[in-house]
């Protein structure tokens, strides 16, 4: 983090979704994390960082200690990236069912209509090259690597423009400056797992499974504000913060529970309650 709050030096000043005033002010704040099933609360933490996406790897790690993960992991495309597809697959065994950021607008038709987006230029295989809307040649080049500040390492094949000189459509094409050739990078892993994600989205059974997220954990965080009034945490402090949360997501439970005994028990010849069990479903909230 690039901050902190001299009152509370845990907390982070953040741009909060509630902006009355409509000016982007930063207030001091957590990134709460939460992962329920039908509707309960099964786990929750509270992190300093704003965005989402470096959160889900420790906020998982805290989960397993506890509880074992199921086959499926959802959450909203805030989280959706190479390092937590990955880690998610290879460490932990099990599927993401995660929009990668610009899923929903690759799905558009301006998109896929595009001219200069790379993935609609045609490929040749046998010779690694790519043909740019104006027919010219970009062969492979190099390959490269980048590590970010997290040490995750980012691979990609690089392709080179044999000339881009007097092209109609240089302007529309790259921002390289005159005499310099348009460069483009394929991150081959990256590809393959936003390419799983498309199937799995597409697909009937993990789709519905997916479109189940809005359902199950949006009425947990919408009991908490709207109905308990917990808009703000009255406490310092991260052990403070997150053992207050923990108060409210409790009494969220139990209210959940009572309403489903009542509900069952008004209901002539209703079984016993079933195990909560499915897929784990995360929310953030600021």
């Amino acid at each position: 983090r690039n901050s902190y709050s001299k009152t509370d030096r845990d907390a982070t000043f953040m741009r909060m979704k509630d902006d009355h005033m409509k000016n982007g002010q930063l207030k001091p704040g957590y990134n709460v994390q939460i992962a329920t099933s039908g509707q309960y609360t099964l786990a929750y933490d509270v992190f300093p960082n704003p965005t989402d996406m470096r959160t889900l790897a420790p906020f998982l790690d805290e989960v397993e200690t506890f509880l074992e993960l199921p086959a499926y992991i959802v959450a909203d495309a805030g989280y959706g990236s190479q390092p937590n597809y990955t880690d998610i697959l290879e460490r932990r065994g099990r599927i993401p069912l995660i929009p990668y950021t610009m899923y929903r607008k690759e799905q558009k038709k301006k998109w896929r209509e595009n001219p200069f987006n790379i993935s609609n230029w045609a490929y040749d295989r046998e010779s690694d090259t790519f043909t740019c809307p104006d027919g010219r040649r970009l062969p492979f080049s190099h390959e490269s690597r980048k590590t970010d500040r997290d040490g995750f390492v980012r691979e990609s094949r690089m392709y080179l423009s044999e000339d881009c000189g007097g092209c109609p459509f240089r302007d529309l094409c790259t921002k390289a400056e005159e005499g310099s050739h348009r460069q483009v990078g394929v991150n081959v892993a990256w590809e393959e797992q936003k390419h799983m994600t498309r199937t799995l989205l597409s697909d009937e059974k993990t789709g519905a499974l997916y479109a189940r997220r809005k359902t199950d954990v949006e009425p947990v965080f919408g009991y908490l504000k709207a109905n308990l009034g917990f808009t703000r945490f009255s406490v310092r402090g991260k052990q403070r913060v997150r053992r207050e949360l923990g108060f409210a997501l409790m009494a969220v439970n139990l209210r959940k529970f009572i309403a489903t005994v009542v509900a069952r028990s008004t209901k002539k010849g209703s079984g016993h309650r079933k195990s909560m069990t499915g897929p784990l479903f995360l929310i953030e909230i600021l």
